[in-house]
């Protein structure tokens, strides 16, 4: 329990920090939809739901008019009347994964402005992605999101072990100590309200992990190698010289303006009701020769994320991919990262994750406190803050732990990079600082 001590107090110490930026910036993120209302509520909205909604060909060709060096490469219409369609277009000095869009009034073929988006996300909403994520600082600026996610998970569970049995008693643990005072009654809620935040934030830093650039690599080289990958929609066409090969992502390659039937939009938008593609559904061009894609696009629970390849000059189905034949992995993985980013059960999603960011916040501040009221009030002792557990710890575990923690350590360094090294980067600097001053 020492080195459990120690290992808590230092990880809690040093990586806070990291933990206050993502819990912050995620609660920001998870509250997109509303602030989207509130910037863009005369883009995404239609002033009037009177009439019959037009065709998506007609709605296309208004859009077209709006950006005539683009060229369209997708099109989500939407099963809620009071939205409009977006319109998305490759359009030449954009950045790479940017597109612009234009969204439209369903039921007049109105054109009520347009964004340049990323993946569909609206600037606002791609600017607090940004921030969760690296901070807007790039590839670079993933490394925190990634140490963060790493230490979570260890950090909640390191706590809530030396809290159980410090407390010994389940209901001593999970409810804080009544007439407690100074240290005693800060470290009472802290190890409280840890029991109580443990599933959420375990959930967190699993989820987090499985879109990291490290962890991520391997949690997708692990989804491989079980055969656990959501299977990847073939669209190419019968006969043709691609045929049995898969196809492209769902953003479509975009053939260029001047070659794409735009009634062809009305085909397959009917093809894919027909196909029993009900709720939001995005459509994507296809490279010249290939079938375009129908894709169902609503992550609120129950999900609807079937997928169709559609013939554009026949209007006939080539190929389909239901989430429900997702192998069970890939399922969860989809599920957990929409709750993660608070879509899959919507309000509620997005309550759980406002009180979960702020049990994390109370805990780091309960933390730091802690560390302040542990200093030393004599004059003459010089250390400003409150004291770390002893070191040297190590040397008090059982040889039965010692002999296997290597192997366990590069196992998790594979894992998760970024807490391998530097949970060794610790070890190590702990060890050294030890034996320096144990021979002054």
């Amino acid at each position: 329990m020492p080195l459990l001590r120690r290992l808590h107090f230092y990880a809690g110490v040093l990586v806070a920090p990291f933990l206050v930026v993502a819990a912050v910036s995620g609660l920001l993120y998870a509250l997109s939809p509303q602030l989207d209302d509130v910037l863009y509520g005369d883009l995404l909205e239609v002033s009037s739901t009177a009439g019959t909604p037009r065709g998506v060909a007609e709605q296309v060709a208004a859009a077209q008019g709006a950006v005539p060096d683009g060229s369209v490469t997708s099109v989500l219409i939407s099963d809620d009347p009071e939205e409009t369609t977006r319109v998305v277009f490759a359009a030449p000095g954009l950045g790479e994964e940017y597109a612009k869009t234009v969204y439209v009034d369903p039921y007049s073929a109105r054109v009520q402005g347009q964004l340049t988006t990323w993946f569909g996300s609206t600037p606002a909403t791609t600017w607090l992605d940004g921030l969760h994520r690296n901070l807007n600082l790039g590839e670079t600026g993933r490394l925190y999101s990634e140490l963060a996610a790493s230490w979570l998970w260890v950090i909640s569970l390191a706590g809530v072990v030396l809290w159980l049995v410090r407390q010994k008693r389940l209901r001593a643990a999970v409810v804080p100590e009544k007439g407690a005072k100074g240290v005693r009654r800060t470290r009472s809620w802290h190890g409280s309200l840890g029991i109580w935040t443990l599933v959420g934030a375990l959930f967190l830093s699993a989820t987090g992990l499985t879109w990291s650039t490290y962890a991520g690599e391997n949690f997708a080289a692990a989804l491989v190698a079980l055969n656990a990958k959501a299977p990847v929609l073939d669209t190419a066409l019968p006969g043709s010289a691609s045929s049995g090969q898969t196809g492209h992502g769902d953003h479509g390659g975009g053939q260029g303006q001047g070659t794409i039937d735009v009634a062809a939009f009305d085909r397959v938008f009917t093809t894919a009701r027909t196909a029993g593609l009900d709720g939001p559904v995005e459509i994507s061009v296809g490279e010249p020769g290939s079938a375009w894609t129908a894709a169902q696009v609503d992550n609120t629970w129950p999900v609807r994320l079937d997928k169709v390849a559609v013939d554009p000059a026949t209007a006939s189905v080539t190929a389909r991919a239901d989430f429900a034949d997702r192998p069970l992995l890939a399922k969860l993985s989809s599920l957990g990262i929409q709750a993660h980013m608070g879509r899959l059960f919507g309000i509620v999603n997005q309550i759980a994750l406002f009180l979960l960011a702020t049990a994390i916040l109370t805990l780091i501040v309960l933390g730091y406190r802690m560390w302040w009221q542990r200093r030393p009030t004599r004059a003459d002792r010089r250390r400003p803050l409150g004291a770390a557990p002893k070191r040297g710890a190590w040397q008090q575990l059982p040889l039965w732990f010692l002999v296997p923690a290597p192997l366990v350590l590069i196992a998790v360094g594979w894992a998760i990079p970024l807490l391998g090294v530097s949970l060794v980067a610790f070890l190590v600097l702990d060890g050294v600082v030890g034996l320096v001053r144990a021979r002054a």
